[in-house]
Formats: C-alpha cells, sequence, structure tokens
C-alpha cells in the first residue's frame, strides 16, 4: 500500500515548476504527437488510414520512390527491340498504302477532268467564259485532286473584271468557280478614249455598244492613268468617293450635276459644272464639298452675268472666291469673228484674272455677306457689243461635246459618254 501521507513526488498546486521526472515526460509525450503515423509499424494495423496522407493508399513503389514503368514498355531490352520493330512495321504499311491510294487516284478515270465542261462558273456577268476558262487550260484530263484551286483563284483574280473568286472541287470530276465581279462607279478618259473604273482604281474596259446598253449615269473622271501605282488610284477614287457621297447626303442627288471631275490632284477635286453659257470649273478642294457646292449655286447666276466670261471658281478659300477667265485666244478659238480690239482687252482681263486666282486670302480680310470676288479687268472683259457676246455663246454651244438633258436643268453624263463611245466604235 502506498502511503497517502507521501507527498514526495507529488507536485503542489502551488508550485511553479512540476518535478523533473514529470517534466521528461510530459516532453516525450509533446514530441510524439505530431509525429507521422507510418503503415506497417509495430502495433498498426496494415488498413489503418494515416490522417495527415491525402491521398489513398500507396503503393510500396511510391513508398520507396522508385519510377513507375508505363504499361506498353517492355521491361526487357529484347522486348523493347520487338516493339520497335513492330511500330516500323505499321508506318511502313500505312506509307505503302497512302502511295497506293495515290497512284490509283491519278490513274482512276472517274476523278479526271475531262473538258471545258466539267469546269462550271457562276456570277459571270461582264466576264465570258471564253475569257476564264484558259486560266484551266492545264487542267483538262488532270486528276481533281491535284488541281492547285490557290493558283487558280490568284490568276482568276489577275482578270480585271473579277475582283473576288472561290473555287471549289465537286466529286467525282467537277470544278466550281464562283465570281464576284467589279461594279464601276465613273467613267474615264484618256485622250479620245473612255473607260470605266471602280472604287478601288482599277479601269475596267468596256465595248462602246455594250457601254451604251448599261445606261450608266456617271460623271466623267480623269487623272486616273493606267502608269500610275494601285495605291495612287486608289487614293484618288477615295476623294471621288467622298465627293460623291456627300454630294447626294440625304436624297439630294447633287451629283447629278457634275459632268466632270479631274482627280490630277487628289488634294484639289476640279469639278466640272455645265451651265447654259458654257462649263464652268468649280476648285472644290478635298472638304466640304457640299457647302462649297452650295456658295457657287448661290451665286453662280450672279457670276455669270457679270463677267460672261468665266472659265473656273476657286472655292477653296473662306472669305473670298477667285474667279478665272476665258484667256483672248480661247474666247477667239470659241468665237471667231470677234474685232481685234475686243480680243486684245480679253487677253489682258484673262491674264490678270489669272494671276488673282493664285493670290491666297489675307487672314485679316472680314467675311462679307456674300463671297468677294477676285476678278482683275471686269470692265475689259465686258466690252464688246451685245451681238458679239451672243456670237460668243452660240459658238461655245456648237464647241462642246454634244449632250443629252437628264433633266432641264443638267445635261446627262450618260449621252456625253454615250457619244464618245460611238465615236470610238465609229
Amino acid at each position: 500500500m502506498t502511503n497517502q501521507g507521501n507527498t514526495t513526488n507529488r507536485p503542489l498546486l502551488w508550485d511553479d515548476d512540476p518535478p523533473a521526472p514529470i517534466r521528461m515526460r510530459r516532453m516525450r509525450e509533446d514530441s510524439a504527437l505530431p509525429a507521422r503515423v507510418r503503415r506497417g509499424a509495430p502495433g498498426m494495423p496494415p488498413e489503418f488510414d494515416d490522417p495527415d496522407d491525402e491521398g489513398g493508399p500507396r503503393s510500396r513503389d511510391d513508398r520507396f520512390g522508385a519510377p513507375k514503368r508505363p504499361w506498353w514498355r517492355p521491361a526487357s531490352t529484347v522486348g523493347r527491340v520487338f516493339l520497335t520493330l513492330g511500330a516500323m512495321v505499321v508506318l511502313g504499311a500505312f506509307t505503302t498504302a497512302g502511295l497506293m491510294l495515290k497512284h490509283d487516284l491519278e490513274r482512276d478515270a472517274r476523278f479526271r477532268i475531262a473538258g471545258s465542261r466539267n469546269i462550271q462558273a457562276t456570277g459571270l456577268d461582264e466576264v465570258s467564259r471564253a475569257e476564264m476558262l484558259p486560266v484551266f487550260g492545264e487542267d483538262i484530263g488532270r486528276n481533281i485532286f491535284f488541281v492547285p484551286l490557290e493558283a487558280r483563284r490568284r490568276q482568276l483574280e489577275q482578270i480585271p473584271w473579277i475582283e473576288h473568286a472561290t473555287v471549289l472541287r465537286l466529286l467525282p470530276d467537277q470544278i466550281r468557280v464562283v465570281v464576284t465581279e467589279r461594279q464601276p462607279v465613273a467613267f474615264t478618259r484618256h485622250g479620245q478614249q473612255i473607260g470605266l473604273v471602280d472604287a478601288n482604281g482599277v479601269l475596267l474596259e468596256m465595248a462602246p455598244r455594250t457601254m451604251a446598253e448599261r445606261h450608266y449615269s456617271f460623271p466623267v473622271v480623269t487623272g486616273i492613268d493606267p502608269g500610275d501605282s494601285p495605291a495612287a488610284r486608289k487614293e484618288r477614287m477615295a476623294v471621288y468617293l467622298r465627293l460623291i457621297q456627300e454630294l447626294d447626303a440625304g436624297g439630294k442627288r447633287n451629283s447629278e450635276q457634275i459632268s466632270e471631275i479631274d482627280l490630277t490632284d487628289p488634294e484639289d477635286a476640279r469639278v466640272m459644272l455645265p451651265q447654259q453659257g458654257g462649263d464652268v470649273m468649280a476648285h472644290f478642294g478635298d472638304e466640304r464639298f457640299l457647302e462649297r457646292l452650295e456658295r457657287y449655286n448661290a451665286h453662280i447666276a450672279e457670276w455669270r452675268q457679270q463677267y460672261p466670261r468665266l472659265k473656273a471658281v476657286d472655292l477653296r478659300y473662306d472669305n473670298q472666291v477667285v474667279l478665272e477667265m476665258a484667256s483672248g485666244k480661247e474666247t477667239a478659238e470659241a468665237a471667231p469673228g470677234v474685232d481685234a480690239a475686243a480680243d486684245a482687252g480679253a487677253s489682258d482681263s484673262g491674264a490678270a484674272a489669272h494671276a488673282n486666282a493664285d493670290a491666297k486670302p489675307s487672314p485679316a480680310e472680314p467675311a462679307a455677306s456674300q463671297p468677294p470676288v477676285a476678278a482683275a479687268g471686269a470692265a475689259k472683259s465686258r466690252k464688246g457689243t451685245k451681238a458679239a457676246q451672243d456670237k460668243k455663246h452660240t459658238a461655245a454651244k456648237h464647241a462642246a461635246a454634244p449632250t443629252g438633258k437628264r433633266n432641264s436643268a443638267y445635261p446627262s453624263r450618260t449621252a456625253q459618254a454615250g457619244s464618245a463611245a460611238a465615236e470610238q466604235g465609229g
């Protein structure tokens, strides 16, 4: 029996530190708690799950860190050699089968393009089959699988009228071509030759008879030359498209007043506007086209009455309008029979007006209620009798290109281009 009164080894409540044996036992217990429980340890069941283990039971190879071999890899060297030989045999069999299939397809008559009737085409309007078929000339008799579709597409798009082409195979022996043609947006003139041009500046040819049958109604654009780069032609046509779009905004159809546009300088669209006494060239610049046309329409009658030989109007300035008169030589050619004195006065007037046309407006000039006019020699330009002026106007009308009437105010651009096309055909 233990002496209950013996308190030698029992710590008292007021003792701060327990005896040394008790402290050592507590330290051993505390250090054993965080230790990882190992499977297979003495006294532990085999199925014991470690609470610190995140996965399931691990294999013996995982416990000892041995690498895991793939299921398809033989363990022995002989097995690996046989596996390599087998892979080479299978690869060779597939290669041989592919070559045999290619050989059979090349000689199979079912996949051979027999003739031009095996080539279908849709979307052809301006381009004829006779123009398209030479692209596929070397494919006649060829196996359909060996026709280079991408190369044929690029060749088709070299035809000026074709904007985009798609080439497809139709088994067993058909080729289908889907074509998108270019749409002309203006006439072009090179000397006496009249042609067409699309929005990208691509020049298009058309027979005069066909052009007359289409009844196109476009302005004539100059300054788009075949020798220019495609980028330069596209830049000029972008100015043309902006001009037409701005003038026709809201259904106004103001572009019908225009007979010709000179785009030689992309920063200055020079527009030819027909008037009863003769065409007048208006410098529109490269912006604010509608505003400048409205200013022109508001004052052209007054300008023509004051300056009968008005040739050009520069509308690019905000505070003034520069008027250019026809020179004496041009007046003499347009109206033969004018007396020499009148011609001399007109020559001086035209030269002075042309000089003023090159002058820039002063920034200090205030804006007036109507555009100020810079035209020197106006008094001399109005010399001559009424009969002489009527004679000049009559001669100018006869010198102009023959035009029909779109309506009571503006000449028809279609008739003008049609007359030029008829002359080409003649």
